[in-house]
């Protein structure tokens, strides 16, 4: 008794294992918070960005009138005159998310502003999704791998970018629950839990209502049960995984009002219903071999199949004759750009503007994932010793991830993930060979090892005639010595992995060599996540700062604009101004804008683009015709700011041209060049857009030297007649101008008839035209 009182050794072990794994992981989630506060700390607690200003306003109005006005919300203040119908149009994942955050604070009355709330909730949840890295990269190989990806994906800049506080975007949330997703489907898949299932269901939905990226998932998994069916493995487990994620997720994915029937009736939903059916007509013919005979077998496989052939030709009509009916083949205009690249540079160009849509550059994976690259080769190649169905999951992540990130830059964060996972597995491994290669040649240890090198083939070989007889006794009759020989066929498989381990003992200098290389190069990654995080990726947009040798400038430009807009036009005023500043027009001055960064109508936008594009008469025509009193411009040319309207001028062109023929774009270029010199067209120089830009710019400095592209403007003396300008930031960065009220002709006629009266009474004679 007193023995059995006693703990053993291991038990104290594992439990003070458990325990030191807790403490790292609370670590990781502080580190993954902090590490994300830089914005706050340097500059202060306010929105970044453009589209997380639409989510702060929605959440405002969440948290003030309720779920249920918030569904049927009606907002007239954007895409004058259409509006929008909020509530069937966004994922409300982020804004539900964070609202329920507000009012569980304010009931436990700690009074946070719904602002404070939108700030950090990218930080916070940046460490739920470190955690559950944590689970996934265990279920995969083991908790150190776990733990290491986790403290990997904390920091990774990637990550880092979309989740600093303030980033209030739909990826603050949506991948903890990408991540959450793909751990339970893997748990499901290693336990055969009908609980992990339904869990992983919820997850999906809960990734559904925050990011359109949730067909990532939905057409993964099937990829990864079809490569187990295939590749000879399939099971029950992989039944109990799946099945459920595709009936119970598309059910609840449906109730998603900006998802729909589009759950299935698009081309991203149609991998999963195949592979749903080709895993119940496995799952039958499974079901079958085992209660027939080998004969019968045949011919019920011959019959099953037959009719599965049927079965899957008939869905297949039905799914071309749905996809032929569509002229995008039953996709979407971002999906087929991720499949053709080209696509929406040919027929999309709205999607083809935004820079995040752009393919990435070589220097961008070094800076966003940085030596997690040269990892992830290490981390397939430990994947597949051995391979399992966790670990072909990870592999086939990382495969589509790395493609997916190669055509649009925003699918880096999806990558970051995966490089983390398999980061983390290589360098665990690696730790493991390192370190077990130290502890083998230290004096003590060799001499008390239970086996010897040179004893392996004999152990090995007495173990498998050990496990036979073992095998057969088991089967001739149950008893305490059968359990007794069970434990012992344990202990010599434990005995023959300790072996193996044995026979991957590298040289005592080599591997303190490589432990202290591999210290180095995570020293490195953390000197580089914590400059990322310092200085590229907290500034937030709506407030600039450079430097120079006379010290720091900041440059505080859009949010004057936005005051002077909220303190001095009407409220029912409409202000014009290229999509990327709707949502912060709407949020910041609280007026109604014709189109914002939602970039559902293609038709308005392209009406925008052509009056930028336009003469300045034109112009006033298609502004005054959608009720605009206010146009806004943003101008770089003063103080070097890239991002400005004149550079982004030419997506105006092609957007207006694409639905109005008469806008070419070589009317604009010089030689099949963009200039703003002497040498750029007359059509260019007598645009809008040109001439909103430039007015007065020559004042400035006498020469009119626009300092981002390096050049003098060509046209710098000249008049405004349609608009006027009425208000210009301190920095030049953002210009308003107000329309002119058209001219009166009733009331010129009757000058004029005055006039002519007042002549006849006066005796003067009546000019003859002709001379």
């Amino acid at each position: 008794m007193a023995a059995l009182d006693t703990p053993q050794p291991s038990t104290l072990r594992h439990a003070f294992g458990n325990v030191l794994s807790l403490f790292i992981l609370l670590l990781i989630g502080v580190l993954a918070f902090s590490i994300r506060l830089f914005s706050v700390i340097k500059y202060e607690s306010v929105i970044h960005e453009f589209d997380p200003y639409f989510n702060y306003r929605v959440t405002q109005f969440l948290t003030k009138n309720g779920i249920y006005d918030f569904w049927n919300w009606f907002d007239d203040r954007t895409w004058y005159p259409l509006g929008r119908v909020i509530g069937g149009t966004v994922f409300p994942g982020l804004t539900l998310t964070a609202g329920t955050l507000w009012r569980i604070l304010n009931t436990l009355n700690i009074p946070l502003s719904v602002e404070t709330v939108c700030v950090f909730t990218a930080p916070i949840f940046s460490a739920f999704a470190s955690w559950a890295t944590y689970l996934l990269t265990k279920e995969v190989k083991g908790v150190g791998a776990g733990l290491t990806a986790a403290a990997l994906l904390a920091m990774v800049p990637s990550y880092i970018s979309r989740s600093v506080a303030g980033s209030y975007d739909n990826e603050a949330v949506a991948i903890f629950a990408l991540i959450f997703t793909f751990y339970l489907y893997i748990k499901a898949l290693n336990t055969g839990s009908l609980f992990y299932a339904t869990l992983n269901a919820i997850a999906y939905f809960y990734m559904v209502c925050s990011w359109g990226g949730y067909t990532f998932i939905i057409n993964l998994i099937p990829m990864h049960v079809l490569l187990c069916i295939v590749t000879g493995r399939y099971s029950s487990r992989l039944y109990i995984a799946y099945a459920p994620l595709v009936v119970l997720g598309t059910l609840l994915a449906s109730l998603v009002p900006v998802v729909g029937f589009n759950a299935v009736m698009t081309s991203e939903h149609f991998a999963s219903f195949l592979v749903f059916i080709i895993i119940h007509v496995v799952a039958l013919v499974y079901y079958i071999k085992g209660i027939l005979s080998p004969q019968m077998f045949k011919v019920a496989v011959t019959l099953v199949v037959s009719i599965g052939l049927i079965v899957c030709g008939a869905v297949l009509a039905v799914l071309i004759a749905l996809v032929a009916s569509s002229p995008t083949k039953g996709w979407s205009g971002r999906s087929l750009s991720l499949l053709d690249p080209t696509y929406a540079s040919k027929y999309i160009p709205i999607i083809a503007s935004v820079s995040e849509h752009q393919p990435p550059t070589w220097p961008s994976y070094f800076m966003d994932i940085n030596v997690l690259a040269f990892l992830v080769p290490a981390g397939i190649i430990a994947c597949f010793l051995p391979l399992s169905d966790a670990s072909s999951f990870a592999v086939l992540y990382i495969a589509t991830s790395v493609y997916f990130s190669g055509v649009m830059v925003r699918l880096m964060l999806v990558l970051a993930p995966a490089a983390c996972i398999m980061s983390g597995i290589a360098l665990s491994e690696a730790f493991g060979v390192f370190t077990r290669s130290i502890k083998f040649q230290l004096p003590g240890v060799s001499q008390n090892s239970p086996v010897n090198a040179g004893d392996t083939g004999t152990v090995i070989q007495n173990d498998v005639v050990k496990t036979e007889k073992s095998e057969d006794s088991l089967k001739e009759r149950p008893s305490r010595k059968n359990k007794k020989k069970e434990k012992d066929k344990t202990e010599r498989a434990s005995v023959v992995r300790q072996i193996e381990k044995r026979l991957l003992v590298l040289p005592l200098e080599a591997s303190v060599i490589a432990i202290f290389l591999l210290v180095l190069l995570g020293a490195f990654y953390v000197v580089h996540c914590v400059w990322a995080a310092a200085e590229a990726y907290s500034a937030p947009s709506i407030v600039l700062t450079s430097r120079s040798h006379d010290g720091l400038h900041v440059f505080d430009d859009f949010r004057e604009a936005y005051g002077w807009l909220r303190h001095n036009t009407e409220v029912d005023d409409k202000v014009a101004s290229w999509w990327d500043y709707g949502y912060q027009t709407t949020a910041m001055a609280n007026r109604t804008v014709i189109v914002d960064n939602n970039t559902w109508n293609n038709t308005h936008i392209a009406t925008v683009g052509t009056a930028m594009s336009s003469p300045e008469k034109a112009a006033w025509e298609i502004f005054n015709s959608l009720d605009v009193k206010y146009v806004l411009v943003v101008f770089g040319g003063l103080v070097g700011y890239p991002s400005d309207d004149i550079n982004k001028f030419l997506w105006m062109v092609r957007i207006g041209g694409g639905v109005f023929p008469h806008i070419k774009e070589p009317d604009y270029l010089r030689d099949g060049q963009y200039r703003i010199d002497s040498q750029a067209t007359p059509t260019m120089l007598n645009c809008l857009m040109y001439k909103l830009s430039y007015y007065r710019f020559v004042e400035t400095d006498g020469k009119g030297f626009d300092r981002v592209r390096n050049t003098e403007i060509g046209k710098k003396y000249f008049k405004l007649t349609h608009f006027e300008e009425v208000f210009t930031t301190h920095h030049w960065m953002v210009r308003i101008f107000k329309l002119k009220p058209p001219k009166n002709r009733i009331r010129g006629k009757t000058k004029k008839a005055k006039s002519k009266t007042s002549s006849k009474r006066s005796g003067t004679p009546k000019k003859n035209p002709w001379h």
